[in-house]
């Protein structure tokens, strides 16, 4: 399994937040624990709603930023493809 994910998470406003990491189950429970990013600490619970594996750290954050650069639509759109 490859080791570098990109992640969006809903979060209980609604908000959608993109993010990277090397262990997606810690990281979804820091973010749910207010120990996430700084974003997520007042929009707990979140739920993960999209993922993306790659094989090296600089190909998935190269995707993380075009992720962030989408709109909210287009966001939408990627997530439900899943």
């Amino acid at each position: 399994m490859s080791a570098h994910v990109v992640y969006v998470l809903e979060c209980a406003d609604g908000s959608l937040y993109t993010g990277y990491t090397t262990d997606l189950e810690r990281r979804v429970r820091e973010h749910n624990a207010g120990d996430g990013a700084k974003y997520t600490r007042g929009r707990t619970p979140v739920e993960l709603q999209y993922t993306e594996r790659f094989d090296s750290k600089s190909a998935a954050m190269s995707r993380e930023y075009e992720i962030k650069q989408l709109t909210r639509q287009q966001k939408e759109r990627l997530v439900s493809l899943e």
